[in-house]
């Protein structure tokens, strides 16, 4: 099969997942609690290699406390890191958390900005949490967010060959509609969490197993690859 080929009926499989997806997963939405723009730019930041869940937990005090950007901006940050500690890497994350704000209040008149360019500019951060923002506070599909979810089922799917997560966003953004870039990839984390788990995928209830060529080999074997 050449390139041309193989890609178009990688794209009709790519379609054919996406409605699966919002048949399995129809109320799908951020599971990020936040308020304001600007919330849900903590939160996110907050949402490195630590639970949804996790920073659920810590969001209601910190942002009870310090609502907006002017009010971050202006905390001490040795309490911030107290407020998030829970969250791991709570210095660094204090850190990049209160420069961003910062540069929102003095740069962009405490508003998050909505453009892409604009949001990479901010400490701490990346395409990921750009795209988070985006999407959900200002409803701007401009990308498709990666996580270790999105990019352990893209890979397992057959949608992508690559492993650095902007590479990986290429791929995806060239297979699905705009318009679903953002639900894509909140499905796929639902989907990643209740079946396609990273140590044990239970191909044998997934509703994707036929559409998937990971499901098509022994599941160590496929894992192992992962990890390669």
């Amino acid at each position: 099969m050449n390139i041309t080929r193989k890609w178009a009926v990688t794209k009709q499989r790519s379609l054919e997942l996406l409605i699966r997806l919002k048949r399995l997963y129809p109320e799908a939405k951020c599971t990020l609690n936040y308020e304001t723009p600007v919330q849900l730019l903590v939160a996110t930041i907050l949402s490195a290699q630590c639970t949804d869940d996790r920073v659920n937990k810590v969001t209601p005090e910190l942002f009870r406390r310090f609502p907006d950007a002017a009010a971050i901006a202006a905390a001490d940050i040795e309490t911030l890191e107290e407020l998030i500690r829970s969250t791991g890497f709570y210095r660094n994350k204090a850190k990049n958390i209160q420069r961003a704000c910062r540069a929102i209040v003095e740069k962009h008149k405490g508003q998050v900005p909505k453009r892409m360019e604009l949001l990479l500019e901010l400490p701490g951060v990346a395409r990921k949490t750009a795209n988070v923002v985006l999407a959900n506070a200002y409803g701007i599909n401009q990308g498709v967010t990666v996580d270790t979810h999105v990019k352990r089922l893209s890979q397992r799917l057959g949608l992508t060959e690559n492993t650095d997560p902007v590479k990986i966003e290429r791929d995806l953004i060239r297979l699905l509609p705009q318009q679903d870039w953002e639900n894509w990839s909140i499905r796929l984390i639902y989907h990643g969490r209740a079946v396609c788990t990273a140590k044990k995928p239970a191909c044998d209830r997934c509703e994707l197993s036929d559409l998937c060529p990971a499901a098509q080999i022994p599941v160590e074997n496929a894992i192992a690859a992962e990890q390669n």
